[in-house]
């Protein structure tokens, strides 16, 4: 199977007002939910809005940008890009607005590393 990246932009909701969030989130609870009953959630979750921490490779780390790319996302995983569609389309319906979908590239090395991590268990 293969791991997608859904996610909404920083102010893609910013058109929802303060009343309607509760029906958003709990809209959203279910499309997650289904993901999970389903077997294909990886995780989930929103962005704070607040500077991201930049740390470099000295180690120093700094204030960054605020989150201007992603508002939220979720990671699915599953056996065809059609179903990670399938899959943002509920996820738009139940946030009311559009979801990018990215298929995040495999790496035979980690897999390799996470089934030995596996087998030591």
């Amino acid at each position: 199977m293969t791991q997608y990246l859904i996610s909404f932009g920083a102010h893609a909701m910013d058109h929802i007002p303060d009343e309607d969030a509760p029906a958003v989130a709990r809209a959203a609870h279910a499309a997650v939910q289904e993901a999970i009953s389903a077997g294909v959630y990886v995780s989930a979750g929103g962005l704070e809005n607040r500077p991201a921490s930049i740390v470099a490779v000295d180690g120093a780390v700094t204030d960054g940008p605020y989150p201007e790319a992603i508002g939220g996302f979720t990671l699915i995983d599953v056996p065809s890009r059609e179903e990670a569609l399938q899959w943002a389309a509920k996820i738009a319906v139940a946030c009311r607005c559009a979801q990018e979908v990215r298929e995040i590239g495999a790496d035979p090395d980690l897999d390799a590393m996470l089934r030995q991590a596996d087998s030591r268990g």
